[in-house]
């Protein structure tokens, strides 16, 4: 046997060996990069920043000066000699301009790039010294498609918030666990904005995963969902969940792919974009009004002014879900108000009114913005009064809260809208029970951390240290005693929080 290996080794060398000098040469290595960037770059544009790319850019152009231009100067010399180049400038002149935009846009995105750098922040852990207090569990050095959502639910268990209820203990599940293997489970999600406005896609696709793979068989619901109230967004008519420019590693991961992806290996898993009843306003299930709309309650709260609103819809699997009273059960005509579970997951950013939104902010996706608006009281207008802490208490509180801040936007009331070139990447998702904490902490040591690295100015906005009225600390405060006064645990107070940090190492 090591005879005719040997023997095929010789007869094969000489041809190893042209074949080797040949694809050395920078013929050869221009024409390869060539190709490689006319098939890879040409079914998708925005490869184009990759790093192969960009080298497989820089080889081509080298190559075609060297290869095809000046040949082709020469025939050109040759063919046109006696032709009135009068009569072929426009083609010659749209020729150029075409040449030039592609070159000049892959300039642009190459700068796109590297104006969007990686920030690695130091977060650091904190016991509290004082009861009562909220926890906060966050995973540094996360990319959103990879582990960690999973790293997540275990650093929770691991400080006695199991992700999983079960009547038995085990691994990240007990009688304490946050959502039952039959429970709706509404994941409330960023999606009035494309680019890196909305929610991480990579991030929403892994906490479905890890909510379907429930230790004890997941046979409930989940349902992502938003009001984006049919107005602004990129194309001013609000919310979508099929963007073509996603915030995620493949930015063409739409929420509604994910959704689908899940679907078709039938998991009930759905998608409602609440824009499509944010105008029409309907009565309760227990009022035999079985329409999808929202119920508003046209009477202004007395101590921040909103008139309270939300969603009542139908599933794509024939549930009846209210978002205040829970899962209605249109035979026995009642509702299951504890089988209703909201994950409140926003993408941590600036905010040009009210400075930052996090989790509190992020419940204007549940209310109905123009019924509140014809009747008198726009919600939009009550974040500053702490309207959306009376929302979050009068309908239904979040059972758990989790801040997307892979990528973030640090500028000084720079979004709500964040685009490639404005978003910066910190790596970091953190949860917790208590949406106040959690927006005071992630506002406070990532967003304005964030804004100071980038060298902006002007971070009062952002900070929620500063109480002045009007300011983003002030109406935190606001929210958070609309919370407290319901009985939920709130606090902005360093001293009454746990920091419980994990750090994962990339390879």
């Amino acid at each position: 046997m090591k005879m005719i290996v040997s023997r095929l080794f010789k007869k094969s060398r000489p041809l190893y060996k042209r074949l080797y000098t040949l694809y050395n040469t920078p013929f050869f290595i221009g024409l390869l990069s060539f190709l490689w960037l006319i098939l890879r770059t040409g079914t998708k544009p925005s490869r184009i920043t990759y790093p192969c790319q960009r080298v497989a850019l820089t080889n081509s152009y080298l190559w075609l000066m060297a290869y095809i231009i000046q040949p082709l100067h020469s025939i050109f010399l040759k063919f046109f000699k006696g032709v009135d180049l009068r009569r072929i400038l426009p083609l010659l002149v749209a020729l150029i301009i075409a040449s030039s935009s592609l070159v000049l846009w892959g300039v642009y995105e190459t700068m796109k790039v590297r104006e969007t750098q990686e920030l690695g922040l130091p977060i650091v852990e904190n016991v509290a010294k004082f009861e009562p207090c909220s926890s906060i569990f966050v995973v540094n050095g996360t990319r959103g498609n990879d582990d960690g959502i999973s790293k997540l639910i275990d650093l929770m268990n691991k400080h006695d918030l199991p992700f999983y209820k079960s009547p038995e203990l085990g691994k990240n599940k007990g009688p304490k666990g946050l959502i039952d293997k039959d429970d709706v489970v509404i994941i409330k999600v960023n999606s009035q904005w494309d680019e890196r406005g909305g929610t991480n896609t990579d991030l929403v696709k892994a906490l479905i995963q890890a909510i379907i793979e429930h230790p004890d068989g997941f046979i409930g619901e989940i349902i992502v969902a938003d009001n984006g109230q049919a107005q602004y967004g990129p194309v001013g008519s609000g919310g979508s969940f099929s963007w073509s420019k996603n915030n995620a590693e493949n930015i063409s991961q739409s929420i509604q792919r994910v959704v689908d992806l899940f679907a078709s290996r039938n998991y009930r898993v759905s998608a409602y974009l609440w824009d499509r009843i944010t105008t029409k306003q309907v009565k309760e299930y227990f009022e035999n009004d079985m329409e999808d709309g929202y119920v508003v309650n046209a009477t202004e709260n007395p101590v921040t002014g909103i008139m309270v609103s939300y969603p009542k819809f139908r599933t794509a699997f024939g549930t009846y879900v209210s978002f205040k009273y829970g899962i209605w059960d249109p035979k026995g005509q009642t509702y299951h108000g504890d089988k209703l579970k909201v994950i409140n997951f926003p993408v941590l950013k600036t905010h040009s009114i009210y400075g930052v939104t996090g989790c509190v902010k992020h419940y204007m996706g549940t209310v109905s913005d123009k019924l509140t608006a014809s009747l008198g009281a726009r919600a939009h207008n009550t974040v500053g009064t702490g309207g959306m802490g009376t929302q979050m208490v009068e309908t239904r509180f979040p059972t758990l809260n989790i801040i997307d801040a892979i990528w973030v936007n640090p500028m000084p009331r720079g979004g709500p809208s964040t685009s490639y070139t404005r978003a910066v990447r910190v790596n970091i998702i953190a949860a917790s029970t208590d949406p106040v904490a959690l927006d005071y902490w992630a506002a406070k040591h990532i967003l304005l951390e964030a804004a100071r690295r980038k060298g902006y100015s002007g971070l009062s906005s952002m900070d929620p240290d500063n109480t002045e009225r009007g300011s983003f600390g002030n109406w935190l405060r606001l929210s958070m005693e609309e919370i407290k006064r319901a009985g939920y645990q709130a606090t902005v107070d360093e001293d009454h929080m746990n920091i419980y940090v994990l750090h994962l190492k990339r390879t």
